[in-house]
């Protein structure tokens, strides 16, 4: 699972998205399955950059807020942790992530696909990433 994050100030957007492709190469690419009516759509094409944060097991509640699944009184962003960077909004409390530079989007299906090259990357010693799989959140490894 993901959390992507894009523009800044008071326009800014955030979303879980669990379908995304990296391609390899230089330079690397992300390819994300976004709601073309969501509002990370607008907002990555608008400012020209976004972040793809890499959720563990523990930032469920987290995923929730961003998926719409869990109320959040003053907004998604409302009580995190969030430093503002070039490519958007970055949530601090999830340390692996992928600063990327927006490139396209298509309408693809009931779907939109949007494509980022990326710039910057930072990981740590993630062991336990969160996964959506048949409708539920699992486990890579053993319980």
């Amino acid at each position: 699972m993901t959390i992507v994050t894009a523009g800044s100030g008071s326009n800014r957007a955030g979303l879980t998205v669990s379908s995304l492709l990296v391609v390899q190469g230089e330079p690397a690419e992300v390819h994300l399955v976004v709601g073309p009516t969501t509002d990370l759509w607008d907002v990555a094409a608008a400012s020209g950059h976004f972040v793809v944060h890499i959720c563990r097991s523990q930032d469920r509640q987290m995923v929730d807020v961003f998926a719409g699944l869990s109320p959040s009184p003053g907004g998604i962003f409302a009580g995190m942790a969030v430093t503002e960077t070039a490519w958007g909004p970055v949530l601090t409390d999830l340390p692996d992530r992928a600063y990327c530079r927006f490139e396209s989007r298509e309408e693809v299906g009931w779907s939109g696909l949007v494509v980022g090259m990326i710039e910057q990357v930072e990981v740590s010693a993630l062991e336990d990433p969160m996964v959506h799989f048949r409708s539920r959140y699992r486990r890579l490894g053993p319980p």
